[in-house]
C-alpha cells in the first residue's frame, strides 16, 4: 500500500472559508495559510475548527516537523525567562507541545489531565469553556514540580497549541494564583489569534507565538457551520478486517509522560526508552515506505519521540493521535479533516464512556498504536484496533 501514503493537498482551509466566509490574516511570525487548516467542528459553542499542520493531533505529519515545532517555541520561551520556571501544558492537544518546551528549556513539566488518578487528590483545576468537553485537573505528585508551582518566584509557561481569546489561559493563572500566587506568567502557543481587546484582558502577561494573526468570522459563522454539520453529517464507517493486530513488547523504564509532573532528568529519562523503542520497532518494520504512529488523547509526546527515532530508519513515518474532539469529515483536498474514525472509548474514562476519533488515517503499510497501560483493554481491541486492521498491511500495539 505504499503508493497511499498521505497525499499533499492545496490549502486545507479554502472548503471552509468559501462556505463560512471565515479567513486568516498573518501579522507577524509565520504565515497563518502555513500552519493552520480550517474544519467544522460538531460543537455547539464554535463553528469552526483551526486545525494546525504541524501539531500531529488531527492531520499525520512528520514527527520531526512536529518536535521542531515545539522546541523552537521553547527556545523563544527562553528569550523571556530570566530565572526558573515551569511548563503547563494544555490537554488534550497541547500535551506534548509542552512537553517539547519544557524539554528545550530543561524545566520541570506538568500538563492538565480530563483522567483522575486513584488515590491523588486534584492539585487545582480549570475549565475550557469552548470545548467540547470543558473539565481539566491538575494532578501533580512529582516534588520538585509541586516546589515550582508553590514557589512565587518560580514563571509558570502555560502552553497551548493556540490562543484563540486567552479565556482558558487567564482561567488558568485565576486557579494557580489562587492556590499560590506568582509574580510571572508567560503565555506560549504555535499561533496566536486573539483579538486586541482579548490581549488587553491579559494585562501584563506576556506571550510568545511562532505566528500571530487574526481569523475574521462573519455575522451568523455560527448557525451557518450548524446547518452545515446538518447538511453534511454521514455515519462514520465500521471498518472491520480478519487480520490480526501484533502486540509489540517493549522495555520502558521511564515516566509515561507529563500527568502527574516530570523532571527534567525525567524527560531525559523518557527520551532514551522512546528512542530505544522506536528504533526496535524500526527494525521490526523494515521496508516499509508508509507508517503511521499513532498516539492517544494526552498520550502525545512518548509516541512522537518514539515516531522521531523511527524516521531515522524509516522516511514514510507520520504521527498523529486520537482524540475527543468531534468534528465534520469532508473528503476534499480544500479541508482539514478528510476522513474520520469513529470508536467506543477504552480507558474508563471519568465521565463515562463516549466516542473518540482518530482523523485523516489513510492507508498505508504498517501502524503503530501507542498507548498506556490503562487504555490497553478489550474496548480497545475490538474497537479502534479492529478498524485499523483494515486500513494497514500491519497493525503493532505499544503498551508502555
Amino acid at each position: 500500500m505504499a503508493d497511499a501514503v498521505f497525499p499533499e493537498s492545496d490549502w486545507s482551509g479554502t472548503w471552509v472559508s468559501d462556505r463560512l466566509g471565515v479567513r486568516l490574516r498573518t501579522t507577524a511570525g509565520r504565515a497563518l495559510h502555513d500552519l493552520l487548516g480550517l474544519a467544522v467542528r460538531r460543537n455547539p459553542k464554535r463553528a469552526h475548527l483551526l486545525v494546525s499542520t504541524i501539531l500531529g493531533k488531527h492531520v499525520p505529519t512528520d514527527p520531526r516537523a512536529v518536535h521542531g515545532a515545539g522546541v523552537e517555541l521553547g527556545e523563544l520561551v527562553a528569550r523571556e525567562l530570566t530565572g526558573p520556571a515551569v511548563v503547563i501544558g494544555n490537554a488534550e492537544t497541547a500535551t506534548a507541545l509542552g512537553h517539547c518546551v519544557a524539554e528545550a528549556l530543561g524545566a520541570p513539566y506538568l500538563h492538565s489531565t480530563r483522567r483522575p488518578i486513584d488515590g491523588v487528590e486534584p492539585y487545582g483545576g480549570f475549565a475550557e469553556a469552548h470545548s467540547h468537553a470543558t473539565d481539566h485537573l491538575l494532578l501533580p505528585t512529582e516534588p520538585s514540580v509541586l516546589a515550582a508551582l508553590n514557589d512565587p518566584a518560580t514563571t509558570v509557561v502555560l502552553v497551548d497549541d493556540e490562543l484563540s481569546t486567552g479565556a482558558t489561559a487567564l482561567g488558568t493563572i485565576a486557579e494557580l494564583d489562587r492556590l499560590a500566587p506568582h509574580r510571572s506568567y508567560l503565555l506560549a502557543s504555535l499561533v496566536d489569534v486573539r483579538s486586541e481587546a482579548d490581549k488587553a484582558r491579559a494585562g501584563e502577561v506576556r506571550s510568545v507565538s511562532l505566528s500571530s494573526g487574526v481569523v475574521e468570522l462573519p455575522d451568523g459563522v455560527l448557525e451557518a457551520g450548524q446547518r452545515l454539520v446538518a447538511e453534511m453529517t454521514t455515519p462514520s464507517p465500521v471498518l472491520a478486517s480478519s487480520k490480526a493486530f501484533e502486540r509489540v513488547q517493549v522495555e520502558w523504564d521511564a515516566p509515561v509522560g507529563g500527568r502527574q509532573g516530570i523532571t527534567a532528568a525525567g524527560t531525559s529519562q523518557l527520551g532514551a526508552c522512546a528512542d530505544l523503542v522506536g528504533k526496535t520497532i524500526a527494525g521490526q518494520l523494515s521496508g516499509a515506505e508508509s507508517v503511521l504512529v499513532l498516539g492517544f488523547e494526552e498520550l502525545m509526546y512518548a509516541p512522537l519521540l518514539i515516531a522521531s527515532a523511527m524516521t531515522e530508519a524509516l522516511p514514510g513515518v507520520r504521527y498523529s493521535t486520537t482524540t475527543r474532539s468531534p468534528v465534520l469529515a469532508v473528503d476534499d483536498p480544500g479541508y482539514a479533516i478528510r476522513t474520520s474514525l469513529s470508536f467506543p472509548s477504552h480507558d474508563d474514562p471519568a465521565d463515562g464512556p463516549g466516542a473518540r476519533f482518530a482523523y485523516n488515517v489513510r492507508p498505508c503499510d504498517a501502524i503503530v498504536l501507542v498507548v498506556d497501560a490503562p487504555a490497553d483493554t478489550p474496548a480497545l481491541h475490538h474497537g479502534l484496533l479492529a478498524q485499523l486492521t483494515a486500513l494497514a498491511d500491519r497493525v503493532l500495539l505499544v503498551v508502555i
